[in-house]
């Protein structure tokens, strides 16, 4: 075969060749295009990418609004945010002893009537029993005497007075009348305070007195004294403590009710050494129970221990739980959850983590380009703090990001890619 022919037959093949190729290329309609949805259609051009390297590119959605709602989609602006880590840490719910106060008598004797109950809720300065004590009653009547020889000796003071600036009587004598009405005056202020460490109000006193003084003025002896001792509310809760029976006696000593507002409680909590670094005074603090799922209850740090547990390797914290609501209970096993600022005070890009999908071993979120179109736009993540996660690149504030639903828009570019009819 001559040189001519070789080559001819070179150019033929090389020509069949290309022609396959060309073919080849052109092909039979796609499957994305054969199964195109009418509604939620797909354009041509890629998404952005972020960070170095060649990412994959994928269509737009576009997904009218009646679809959009169908699908659960909530599109929001991307914000910059100062965001908090959180640890959780076991603890107990406790009384607030600030708000705790523990009722017994001054004097003994013997429980002559209650007038509350456990889980009474009671004022402050409600009368919650009474004590019958002869030694109460001997305190009043002492009181009385001192009173009464008190204003004795005023009057004999008061004329001593007189007689001293009238040189009726040596100042010897003047003298000795005016320390005795001060003795006087000085015993009878102690019982008077006397009455006070007992319970007594002033106005208490006051009634005693002027019930003493409307006996002396019909001629009788004033003997007035009252054994009955009301025990009243320290301050406003609810009894949560009875010892007290009708007819037991009585002794300084024993506790015979508690009162406790329980709108407010404590929580102690045991802080693991290693998270001792992120603890604040100020940092926010809740406080959570499996028996409340999903629900946080607001509190506040009290105190924060100075000393490690040597053997278990915690330290102490003591917190303000608001209990307004009722459903806290002293003694009840909680988790204290403390936030501490995961960024360093920096505020940072961020989106819900289910706004995050995964494609083709890419990061990606969902970007409202114009309308009702959707762009898959690639991300670099940083790390999760809570819910949300951080965005090191691929976004900024101008961008509209699916918050949630992103999967639903997933799923969808997905089957279409593949060939699959959307769902209507």
């Amino acid at each position: 075969m001559n040189k001519e022919m070789k080559g001819f037959f070179s150019l033929a093949g090389a020509g069949i060749v290309i022609a396959v190729f060309v073919s080849c290329s052109r092909g039979p309609e796609s499957a994305a295009e054969k199964h195109a949805p009418d509604e939620a259609t797909m354009n041509s051009s890629g998404g952005h990418s972020a960070g170095e390297g060649t990412a994959h590119e994928h269509p737009e959605l576009m997904v009218p609004p009646d679809r959009q709602k169908a699908w659960g989609l909530k599109v929001g602006p991307v914000r910059r945010q100062k965001l908090f880590a959180r640890i959780t840490v076991p603890g107990v719910i406790a009384l607030n002893e600030n708000r705790t106060a523990h009722v017994s008598s001054f004097v003994a004797g013997q429980v002559a009537s209650l007038a509350v109950d456990l889980g009474y809720a009671v004022r402050k300065g409600q009368p919650l029993l009474v004590v019958n004590s002869p030694d109460f009653a001997q305190v009043q009547a002492d009181f009385l005497q001192a009173r009464a020889k008190y204003n004795l000796g005023r009057a004999e003071y008061l004329r001593a007075d007189s007689l001293w600036q009238a040189k009726a009587i040596e100042e010897k004598e003047y003298q000795r009348r005016r320390a005795e009405q001060e003795k006087l005056a000085a015993e009878y202020g102690a019982l008077g305070s006397r009455l006070h460490s007992l319970g007594l109000t002033h106005e208490e006193i006051d009634k005693l007195v002027e019930k003493c003084r409307l006996v002396e003025s019909q001629e009788y002896k004033c003997e007035v004294a009252d054994p009955n001792l009301s025990l009243l509310a320290p301050l406003a809760g609810t009894v949560i403590f009875r010892s007290a029976v009708v007819g037991d006696a009585v002794e300084p000593q024993k506790i015979l009710l508690t009162v406790s507002d329980l709108r407010t409680l404590w929580a102690r909590l045991d802080v693991p050494e290693k998270d001792i670094p992120v603890l604040r005074r100020e940092s926010r603090v809740s406080i959570q129970s499996t028996l409340f799922p999903g629900r946080d209850f607001p509190a506040r740090i009290l105190y924060v221990g100075d000393v490690v547990d040597a053997e278990l390797r915690t330290l102490k914290v003591r917190l303000e739980v608001d209990n307004r609501a009722g459903l806290l209970k002293p003694n009840m096993f909680i988790q204290g959850v403390i936030e501490h600022p995961a960024t360093e005070g920096t505020a940072v890009l961020a989106v819900p983590e289910e706004a995050v999908q995964t494609l083709e071993n890419e990061k990606v979120v969902f970007v409202r380009e114009k309308g009702d179109v959707f762009a898959v736009r690639h991300v670099r993540l940083g790390e999760k703090v809570g819910g949300l996660r951080i965005i090191l690149d691929g976004l900024d504030e101008r961008d509209e990001v699916v918050l949630e639903g992103a999967f639903t828009l997933k799923s969808e570019l997905t089957k279409s890619s593949l060939g699959h009819d959307h769902a209507h």
